[in-house]
């Protein structure tokens, strides 16, 4: 047994959990103001007050002087860039990715799996007024997205089945899929065909094209990249017309990370 095996406790600490959750909320909101912080974490006023002063004390949040609110401080910026466990797939992805921007004229998402959520780590947006509103850093249902989807059919189906099962799939669009056995058969496909797509699932008039471009096995980190567009703007030949491109960008993206 290894010294942190040992000193890890059975049960998370309860305090150091909800200041954790107070840095996500406020992250997830951009700022927040005291009494938001205590509503959304649903904290009472004593122990909210003491979390929030420590996180602000050690650099965790920053309380703007005149307006009152919360953002991320100084500490969670340092820390976050100290972070590199995908920075070498944004290096090799990013100038890929801007050049497929540039040739469908539609945005390009590369994105992480975290549970059951897609998180995006890199964006090149489409040079078209009308495009997705998306940014890095954003968490999205994985089973309500092309993107989340093909990055499910990257992991062993028993574990994607019981990450699906474990959590309440919210429907977010007459067209959600939130039946897990529906939705292995889904990602089954997408195993079996090399992409998955968004059909206005996770948003009425959005479509998506997603494929995998790197796996826990192989990495440590499933990855994978997807091209949106307003429904309008997708052709007869949709989802298979944009399949070629995307390939030939994931596999420049694995050859640049020395990856066959």
């Amino acid at each position: 047994m290894t010294d942190v095996e040992q000193a890890r406790p059975k049960k998370p600490v309860k305090s150091a959990n909800r200041a954790l959750e107070i840095i996500d909320f406020v992250a997830e909101n951009s700022s927040a103001t005291f009494a938001q912080i205590l509503e959304g974490m649903e904290l009472p006023r004593s122990s909210g007050h003491g979390l929030v002063q420590t996180l602000v004390a050690s650099g965790w949040l920053e309380q703007h002087p005149l307006t009152r609110r919360f953002t991320l401080g100084l500490h969670s910026w340092q820390i976050g860039q100290r972070y590199d466990g995908h920075r070498l797939l944004i290096e090799k992805a990013k100038p890929v990715m801007d050049r497929l921007a540039q040739q469908t004229g539609e945005t390009v998402q590369l994105a992480r799996l975290d549970g059951v959520e897609n998180v995006y780590i890199a964006i090149s947006l489409s040079p078209n007024p009308m495009r997705m509103a998306s940014t890095v850093g954003m968490r999205l249902h994985a089973h309500a997205t092309g993107i989340g989807k093909a990055l499910l059919s990257t992991i062993d189906p028993v574990e994607a089945e019981r990450r699906l099962s474990d959590v309440v799939l919210p429907r977010l669009t007459p067209k959600t899929v939130t039946s897990v056995p529906d939705l292995m058969r889904v990602i089954e496909k997408a195993r079996f065909t090399g992409f998955a797509i968004d059909d206005e699932e996770f948003i009425e008039g959005c479509r998506c094209v997603a494929i995998p471009v790197t796996s826990e096995h192989d990495t440590g980190i499933s990855a994978a990249i997807s091209i949106t567009m307003p429904s309008g703007r997708t052709d007869a030949g949709w989802p298979h017309s944009l399949y070629a491109p995307l390939s030939l960008a994931a596999r420049e993206i694995r050859s640049g990370m020395g990856l066959p």
